[in-house]
């Protein structure tokens, strides 16, 4: 018995024996003093011409039941489906994006602080479809035709490019650039030197859709298409680099 307690002895030894170095590494890379670094942001946009739009258009229609009311949307939105092929949109490019159909109450007034919906008079559906538009020349008349066959609810419009990154990483190099020359700016002020890089992370913009608004058109105007300015889109870039410092 006396080898057996001997050896179970030992195993016990060995570990706390073990553990000591080990705690003591642990507590040295602790208390080592942190590397000097410096943090710097750097901002750069690029402005290409847009070469696609994205439409939101909309089919509202009421009506007594909502059988009616869903057979008379149906009936626009074939409407307006339908213009939007035959002038060249691609099936790929016609999503529906949202679809609804709900009660329509009648207006009560509220009583002792309580209001509660009057009786049903009838029901209103809406479809909503997106639409990508590659051939901007075509712009203005598509929205002139859907609106005259049944797009009648709100809807945005935004430029945008199919191919947008070539002006990404030219607004990145641009951050980077600038964020690079902050640190030398602040690294030569205070008599240090600017050493490797640590971290780098970046966030990117991309042209924000805008609303499209009911326009009157004038009579005197030689085209019946409504007038579009597509302009610039501007893609902004946003880096953030830590540097390390070097005495």
């Amino acid at each position: 018995m006396k080898p057996f307690t001997h050896f179970a002895y030992a195993a016990l030894i060995v570990p706390m024996v073990l553990a000591g170095p080990l705690s003591s590494s642990a507590f040295a890379q602790e208390n080592q003093p942190r590397e000097a670094q410096i943090n710097v942001s750097g901002e750069g946009e690029t402005a290409v011409v847009p070469d696609m739009a994205i439409l939101s258009l909309t089919v509202l229609q009421q009506a007594e039941t909502a059988e009616a009311a869903l057979t008379a949307n149906n009936a626009a939105m074939r409407n307006v489906v339908g213009a939007l092929r035959e002038r060249g949109v691609e099936e790929r490019d016609i999503q529906t994006s949202q679809f609804q159909i709900f009660p329509r109450h009648e207006q009560t007034e509220a009583k002792e602080g309580n209001s509660e919906p009057g009786k049903i008079i009838g029901y209103q559906v809406s479809n909503a479809l997106t639409v990508r538009v590659r051939d901007l020349s075509k712009l203005g008349a598509l929205l002139d035709q859907s609106v005259k066959l049944g797009v009648n609810e709100g809807g945005q419009i935004s430029f945008t490019n199919d191919n947008p990154e070539a002006a990404l990483t030219e607004a990145r190099k641009k951050a980077v650039a600038q964020a690079l020359a902050k640190a030398k700016t602040l690294t030569e002020a205070a008599g240090v030197k600017l050493g490797r890089i640590i971290e780098m992370s970046e966030n990117s913009v991309r042209p924000m859709a805008q609303p499209m608004m009911r326009m009157a058109m004038a009579k005197e105007m030689a085209s019946d298409s409504v007038p579009v300015a597509a302009g610039e889109s501007t893609y902004s870039v946003t880096v953030n680099v830590t540097f390390s410092l070097q005495q």
